[in-house]
């Protein structure tokens, strides 16, 4: 087995945000690692940092082959995770009303958080790299973006529980810091976190600053990388419309004035995607997957239409893989990395 490891192609990923179309980020993740490629640190944000999590938590001693992984995926219980507030009546919009979110997000959580354990990890520092070239709190496989709307910032967790918080790193839960990265306005509630001095941050999901930070694991140091980062985007285009990026928010139309709400959630989602995609030098190192069959927050999909989104990340993986060339991106775009 240490041997077939040493045969590995390193690449680090990011992956975007997405909700229910994380299965398309699933897809290409399968065929990368069937072309022979292992993530020695993965970077996500909102549904991207929970497909991230499992990935860096199963990479610790390779529990998962690539069938395993999508099998997790699928077996997820996405209609479970909109879990209304307790009044049966009024549902998801009782919940906007009062607590400006429609959904607990516990449901979610708690999955995450279980599924993480049984591959043993719970905390950060059961993330981390034997790595001493990086950066001290640096030194972990998962990187988790959220959004602190109380400094108006975006941050990357473990990285900066420390430097802002005053936290030890190792010490925080991944599954708190993936349900903060989940956290869609108006969707899911905000996480609250204290900080070492006692202040109250609140975090909401990362893609309202970026939701496809590509550049996470770039090196500033003139140094060139010892291996490529790969994107993975799931994110349709907005010319698409709004029903076809979030057609799970259309009862918030019972309140007035929602066009302004529905267009925020969806410039928000997919419109850092758009501006990165635009860029050559992020176009040439990105798998797009074309998701529009999908809503972001469609969690009563049919298996079917899961299965296709699947298959349609797997394709766009392969794709990608045929004309890809370290080398070449190197000297064309060395300056950009």
């Amino acid at each position: 087995m240490a041997g077939a490891r040493q045969q590995l192609k390193s690449a680090d990923l990011v992956l975007s945000g997405g909700g229910v179309k994380f299965i398309g980020l699933v897809g290409a993740i399968v065929a990368l690692m069937d072309a022979g490629y292992a993530f020695p640190r993965v970077s996500g944000v909102s549904a991207g940092s929970v497909v991230g999590a499992i990935l860096a938590a199963a990479s610790e001693g390779d529990q998962l082959t690539s069938q395993e992984v999508k099998e997790l995926a699928l077996s997820a219980p996405l209609s479970k995770w909109r879990d209304a507030g307790p009044v049966p009546i009024l549902g998801a919009a009782w919940g906007l009303v009062r607590d400006t979110s429609m959904f607990r997000g516990d449901a979610a959580h708690d999955w995450i958080r279980s599924e993480l354990k049984n591959l043993g990890v719970t905390y950060f520092g059961d993330l981390l790299l034997d790595e001493d070239t990086l950066p001290d709190g640096r030194r972990h496989k998962l990187v988790v973006t959220v959004a602190d709307v109380s400094a108006a910032q975006l941050v990357r967790l473990p990285w900066d529980y420390r430097r802002l918080y005053g936290l030890d790193p190792d010490e925080q839960l991944v599954a708190d810091a993936v349900r903060a990265s989940m956290a869609i306005p108006f969707f899911y509630p905000p996480v609250k976190l204290r900080s070492l001095s006692g202040s109250m941050s609140t975090l909401v999901d990362g893609g309202v600053l970026s939701n496809f930070p590509i550049d996470t694991f770039d090196r500033f140091d003139g140094k060139v990388p010892r291996w490529p980062t790969f994107g993975v985007t799931v994110l349709p285009r907005l010319n698409e419309g709004f029903s076809a990026v979030m057609p799970a928010l259309k009862p918030l139309r019972l309140f007035e004035q929602t066009a302004l709400l529905e267009s925020l959630l969806t410039t928000m989602l997919a419109g850092h995607d758009q501006t990165h995609l635009n860029q050559p030098w992020v176009a040439a190192r990105a798998i797009a997957v074309e998701s529009t069959d999908v809503g972001v927050l469609d969690f009563d999909v049919a298996t079917e239409r899961l299965e296709a989104l699947y298959q349609k990340g797997y394709g766009a993986a392969q794709e990608f893989l045929l004309t890809w060339d370290w080398q070449a991106y190197l000297k064309r775009f060395r300056w950009a990395v």
